[in-house]
């Protein structure tokens, strides 16, 4: 049966990054955002938000969507330099070194070998650090609540609308960061797309994971996230099927280390129990 370990090692990386530097700039992070913490209520507008923006982005002219990227990465860039070094003149280099490269590349084509490669690293730094940055925002509660919801509207805007694989191929198509381009291995075909938005889920579910059960096994449920994509790419190459929301395979696999932990705890418990005894 054909299989692929590259895009579900490259979501165990850079999911594993995010949770290896949350720790290490979390105080920075908040002092930025003065321990502001998101409510039910704003994760059930944030991805109303998200779910309108998808929509609107398929219907907007592609050159608003440049200027809005263009703007929203450069600054995301310059804050994730900034928490690591607090001075503005050098926050400001990676923003610089991006928008260079974007202007000198910008009509090339994306399937170009260097103009993916450069989408890759800096889509890859960007998530990373945005999931650090939006992981202070969120608590246990909260972030499952917007699994779930997220879930929803992806499934909704992949499977009913179309809005989703047809607004991400907009984006492609102006050479914009906004996926992980692989080629697959063993099995060999055109390549693989990993949206940014299913990173930061598995990246925001494992932060909280970490805090909430410890670092081990935070990196555990990265695993059994990888393991479902491992099993969601099987799927899709056996049965040829079209795209599919990502976002199923990512909390079922978080679930799925959730319920091999209640499990293995009710095992201990048990046989402690009758040592005891």
């Amino acid at each position: 049966m054909p299989f692929d370990v590259l895009l579900p090692s490259t979501l165990f990386f850079l999911t594993a990054a995010a949770v290896l530097l949350y720790p290490k700039l979390e105080t920075k992070v908040k002092s930025i955002l003065k321990e502001k913490k998101f409510t039910i209520r704003d994760v059930v507008v944030l991805v109303v938000v998200m779910g309108i923006a998808v929509t609107v982005l398929v219907i907007i002219p592609s050159e608003a969507i440049r200027v809005l990227f263009l703007t929203f990465y450069s600054l995301m860039l310059f804050l994730s330099m900034y928490m690591i070094v607090p001075k503005w003149y050098i926050g400001l280099v990676p923003s610089a070194i991006f928008l260079a490269l974007y202007l000198i590349f910008w009509d090339a084509s994306p399937a170009d070998t260097f103009v993916l490669i450069f989408m890759d690293v800096f889509a890859a730094v960007f998530v990373v650090f945005v999931s650090v940055y939006m992981g202070t925002l969120f608590g246990w509660e909260t972030v499952a609540v917007f699994a779930g919801l997220l879930t929803v509207m992806d499934i909704v805007q992949v499977w009913v609308t179309g809005f989703m694989i047809e607004s991400s191929m907009k984006i492609i198509r102006l050479n914009l960061p906004i996926m992980i381009v692989v080629p697959t291995f063993p099995y060999q075909s055109s390549g693989m797309l990993l949206g940014l938005g299913d990173i930061l889920l598995s990246s925001l579910l494992t932060i909280q994971t970490a805090r909430k059960y410890g670092k081990r096994f935070g990196y555990i449920s990265i695993v059994f996230i990888a393991a479902a994509f491992l099993i969601f790419e099987v799927l899709m190459f056996h049965y040829k099927t079209g795209a599919m929301p990502a976002t199923v395979f990512i909390v079922c696999g978080w679930l799925a280390a959730l319920g091999a932990r209640h499990i293995y705890n009710l095992l201990t418990t048990k046989r402690t129990l009758g040592e005891e005894q």
